[in-house]
């Protein structure tokens, strides 16, 4: 099973450091039923874009509460044992739950398929999102429209080869 993990460029530094992602109970994002059942389709890869939207938007909520990380979006693939990862089913329906999983423990970073991160140039809607993201959750629809603003920007893809260049 592909998951992605939402992280900052001081958490996969970390990661990279010690060699492994998580560290007890952690979430992720992966294609569940609920997705399935909230994005209406049945294109594999369509489902995994979505769900690493999900992480995105996840990484988002990390920025935000870490104002000294560089305003750029991290989510690292990786495949796990499908009974690695699971959905909790009570939060299925809830919106902010849409591919959400729970790992039980670390997962080697080795195991990384890849890693997506922002380019320099979305630095700026980026952090505005940050800013903004209190507001949008509370409702407010210019502040979701910053939020949407960072979602513009596609995030790149880097193989694990290039994270040592990526948190130096």
């Amino acid at each position: 099973m592909r998951v992605y993990v939402p992280l900052t460029l001081p958490g996969l530094a970390e990661a990279h450091r010690t060699g492994q992602l998580g560290e007890g109970p952690f979430t992720a994002y992966a294609v569940t039923p609920a997705l399935r059942e909230w994005y209406l389709s049945d294109d594999i890869e369509e489902l995994e874009y979505a769900a690493l939207g999900r992480a995105a938007l996840a990484s988002l909520r990390l920025l935000a509460a870490d104002p000294a990380a560089p305003r750029r979006r991290v989510v690292v693939a990786v495949d796990v044992a499908d009974g690695a990862a699971s959905a909790d089913p009570g939060r299925g329906p809830e919106r902010d739950a849409l591919g959400e999983v729970r790992l039980a423990g670390p997962v080697r970073l080795a195991k990384a398929a890849a890693v997506h991160v922002d380019a320099e140039d979305a630095e700026e809607d980026v952090a505005a999102a940050a800013r903004a993201l209190d507001a949008a959750d509370e409702g407010d629809d210019d502040a979701r429209s910053v939020v949407d603003g960072a979602e513009d920007h596609e995030l790149l893809w880097f193989a694990t080869q290039e994270v040592p260049q990526l948190v130096a």
